[in-house]
């Protein structure tokens, strides 16, 4: 059977950690065939990011443009889109061509807390959310979508990803990694049927460099080679514990190092 033809629309991370290069090797682990379309080029390492070259828009428009002619897109990924007049491109490619799975995972917080994107950037991000079949935040991205203090806990969580929801995004998955939960992490699936709650180990690493991009681009691969949202989040989530409970074993630079991708793939060689 011919695999699923995943496009991510992301920057670039020359670490190989985040952004197109971590969607890339995650399409590949699991079972995907990735394609991708640049809209930042960052010059950044595992310690952090020193530079930013944003794409202009055009040229980001004419890469959606030319893939799309020739090339199926059976799922899209978005993650860093830099600003509000790239956030547009990708609003009005989706708008022409909509999409059956289409993962925005909404890079908007930084590590330290400060806002990435401007004001209108924001809202234009907003305005994306609909033409999305699933949107990943963490609780900073999410309380900053919702214009509301950060969630503290796992009901206050649910509760913001069904505000957003209200709000016009098609389905939510909001990422409790921050919250201060113990052993435990737990995850909230929210659409307009209601809510559904993941909870799993909390893996014990500092190397968790693209832990998010990685997640979202887990969810495009395997989206249409699974029967539901819920099976498809199950099954991305298992996969990422699998690659940061490997990635002590990469050895990747001096900061917070990559998930393994390939754990599952290069065991036992």
């Amino acid at each position: 059977m011919r695999p699923p033809v995943a496009l991510s629309i992301a920057g670039s991370d020359p670490s190989g950690g985040a952004g197109i290069q971590a969607d890339l090797k995650t399409f590949s682990a699991l079972g995907a065939y990735g394609a991708c379309v640049i809209t930042a080029l960052t010059a950044q390492n595992t310690t952090g990011v020193y530079g930013i070259h944003e794409v202009p828009a055009p040229f980001v428009a004419d890469q959606l443009r030319v893939l799309s002619e020739d090339v199926r897109l059976d799922a899209v990924k978005i993650g860093m889109l830099a600003n509000a007049a790239i956030i547009e491109t990708v609003a009005a490619f989706l708008a022409e061509t909509p999409r059956d799975v289409v993962v925005l995972d909404p890079v908007m917080v930084a590590t330290s807390g400060d806002l990435l994107l401007r004001d209108d950037a924001v809202r234009a991000m907003r305005d994306l959310l609909p033409l999305a079949s699933v949107v990943t935040p963490n609780a900073p991205e999410l309380a900053a979508l919702l214009g509301t203090t950060e969630a503290g806990s796992v009901d206050e969580l649910a509760d913001q990803a069904r505000e957003l929801v209200r709000r016009g995004a098609q389905r939510v998955l909001a990422k409790g990694g921050h919250l201060d939960s113990g052993d435990e992490v737990a995850d909230v699936l929210a659409d307009s049927s209601g809510i559904e709650l993941f909870r799993g180990p909390r893996v014990v690493t500092a190397n968790t460099h693209g832990t998010g991009c990685s997640l979202s681009s887990a969810l495009a691969a395997l989206r249409p080679q699974r029967p539901s949202w819920s099976s498809t989040v199950r099954d991305a989530r298992s996969w990422l514990t699998s690659a940061l409970e490997a990635a002590d074993g990469l050895d990747i630079g001096h900061g917070h190092g990559p998930v393994h991708h390939f754990a599952q793939l290069w065991e036992g060689r």
